[in-house]
């Protein structure tokens, strides 16, 4: 008769993890049947399997990733690179892919690449052969360092687009587009754009986005920084805005933004009255800071399930035209924006 769990672990001390052959044994069948239930289930009879799977969730056995791994050539892992994990925009990228990983069975791994790309690139090759592949939000890579690290690993990126590599990212055209005429109908003519990060796909598509759309509704667009995309770089962008003598701001992300109003209200300058101010990503705390922040939203959660279920797709079967996602954005009116100032010639 097979040895009961109890009587199997030691209880004197911390219990021993069960092993498959603790579940061939308490299932009486040979240790290559237990591993054909959990890796080859086609190869073993339906009731044998439910028997084996019932013993060994008794015992609390899990197969050992690594040996899975050595066996099948699939970790079953993925990894998420989000540029900077304190900013609350990289938050709903997260949750969306961590969601679609747990549906398609995988486990996500989360790397912090600092806004670095030495830092970006060292973690896509030391955890290239530990994972299935990579969703990379905002990437700094290079084109061609992110073709390279393709060819070796399936990767999809999240606001960012390169060729040749799948890819989920924001509508900036008509974005940007719903922030010059939000502003153009306040009587604003002419708008400064605070640049985040040079490496950065999306704060140069916003910024080229802002121009096209400045010249088609007659407003002047002009581009101060580049500024840190944190709180912290808020001081440095706002004094910029007040010695251009700007009526209209519009900051690379919220945080960036959120820290110009702070700075300005140490200078006593009043948002909306004195200057307005927009954001891109709609984070949470957008809608509680003061005033209150009109911003951009993207469906950042919808981009992060988008990316894993690509990827995903991509360890099935390669695409000879990786896809490209492009999701909808909508301008999010708040109480930072209000009528330009009448500012006198004299």
């Amino acid at each position: 008769m097979p040895r009961s769990r109890a009587s199997s672990q030691d209880r004197s001390g911390p219990r021993r993890r069960a092993t498959i052959t603790d579940v061939a044994e308490a299932a009486g069948v040979a240790a290559s049947t237990v591993s054909r239930a959990f890796t080859r289930p086609d190869r073993v009879n339906h009731r044998t399997r439910e028997h084996v799977l019932a013993v060994a969730d008794e015992l609390g056995y899990a197969p050992n990733p690594a040996a899975r791994a050595l066996e099948s050539g699939r970790t079953n892992t993925l990894a998420l690179l989000v540029p900077d994990i304190s900013n609350p925009y990289f938050s709903g990228v997260i949750k969306g892919a961590e969601r679609a990983a747990a549906a398609a069975g995988m486990v996500l791994v989360l790397g912090d690449t600092q806004e670095n790309p030495a830092t970006e690139e060292q973690l896509v090759r030391r955890l290239g052969p530990a994972v299935d592949g990579f969703v990379l939000s905002a990437s700094r890579l290079p084109d061609d360092e992110l073709l390279r690290a393709a060819e070796l690993n399936p990767i999809a990126l999240v606001n960012r687009a390169t060729p040749g590599v799948a890819c989920v990212v924001a509508d900036f055209d008509s974005g940007t587009r719903q922030i010059v005429d939000h502003l153009a109908s306040l009587g604003h003519r002419s708008l400064v754009f605070l640049g985040g990060p040079p490496e950065s796909w999306s704060g140069a598509r916003r910024w080229f986005g802002l121009q096209a759309a400045a010249e088609a509704a007659g407003l002047t667009a002009t581009r101060s920084g580049p500024y840190s995309p944190t709180l912290g770089g808020g001081p440095a962008a706002a004094d910029a805005v007040l010695a251009a003598k700007a009526t209209a701001v519009v900051a690379h992300n919220d945080m960036l933004a959120i820290g110009v109003m702070l700075r300005l209200a140490e200078r006593g300058v009043s948002v909306p009255g004195d200057v307005s101010v927009v954001g891109f990503d709609n984070i949470v705390g957008s809608d509680f800071c003061s005033p209150t922040l009109t911003t951009l939203a993207e469906r950042t959660e919808d981009a992060g399930a988008r990316a894993v279920e690509a990827v995903v797709a991509q360890t099935v079967a390669r695409s000879s035209e990786p896809p490209t996602r492009v999701l909808p954005t909508q301008l999010v009116v708040r109480r930072s924006t209000g009528p330009a100032p009448v500012r006198s010639t004299a």
